[in-house]
């Protein structure tokens, strides 16, 4: 096999107990490449620290919208911080996760909207596409993106199952990333959103270590288990798994410009 789990976080928590047997494992079982994302200043140290230990592994940094500082002085601040961290590291494919979500917090939604804004703009500058995570707030995720140029393309990571946001993220030409909820046998709309979805513009991932697909739901999920979503995906476009093994695979480096 020839796996691209194109986001997950190899840095939480839950892999602390086992994480060094976790990646000695995952090439020998068909994961060729991993980009371990980053959610927060600390946490886009972390895996800018993880993936220079394993030839396989990328990473990304930015600050979710469920980690933003209290004020845009300190947002600012850690923005030059990243970008001080992305001239001292090459393995770092992309700015994300960043964006909106109104699901845990809807008190600063003007300081999500800026701190969105700010690490396009840094995205930008670095020439890098960015990675996008937004829940419960599709509308003003799509206006911000109509409105402000992101030059290098990015991926909205594990898309929310939105017929709107699916259509209009791709009339921008940004990627749509599979995960976990497509294999939910509670999913709603994954069947026909997959069919809208062209061959050049999906990714999968796992987002491990959460929403682990079908069979492994309620389990800590983890790189391994792309394989599912792959076959998801291969059912509802009726293609073979190696088909959709490689589609991803290389759409993957494409979006990343990983040679």
């Amino acid at each position: 096999m020839k796996l691209f789990d194109s986001h997950c976080h190899l840095t939480d928590e839950k892999f602390n107990e086992d994480r060094e047997e976790l990646i000695a494992k995952l090439q020998s079982e068909g994961v060729e490449k991993i980009v371990t994302a980053g959610y927060s200043l600390e946490s886009s140290k972390e895996s800018i620290k993880l993936a220079r230990e394993y030839t396989f592994m990328y990473t990304t940094i930015g600050i979710s919208p469920n980690d933003i500082p209290e004020s845009k002085e300190e947002i600012d601040k850690e923005i030059i911080e990243l970008k001080e961290l992305y001239n001292k590291d090459k393995k770092i494919m992309a700015v994300g996760e960043i964006g909106l979500d109104y699901h845990w917090n809807m008190e600063n939604k003007e300081l999500q909207k800026y701190a969105f804004i700010k690490q396009i703009e840094l995205a930008n500058e670095l020439d890098l596409p960015i990675q996008i995570h937004t829940r419960e707030a599709v509308m003003d995720t799509l206006e911000i993106l109509k409105n402000n140029k992101v030059s290098n393309g990015g991926i909205f990571h594990c898309c929310p199952l939105n017929r709107e946001l699916v259509r209009e993220g791709l009339k921008l030409g940004f990627y749509i990333s599979f995960a976990g909820p497509i294999t939910f046998k509670n999913s709603r709309n994954a069947e026909e959103i997959i069919k809208m979805v062209p061959d050049d513009k999906f990714l999968i991932e796992t987002d491990s270590p959460y929403l682990a697909p079908e069979p492994k739901r309620g389990t800590r999920n983890d790189p391994r288990n792309v394989k599912y979503i792959i076959e998801k995906i291969a059912k509802e476009k009726e293609k073979t798994f190696e088909e959709i093994e490689d589609i991803s695979y290389v759409n993957a480096k494409r979006i990343f410009k990983i040679q």
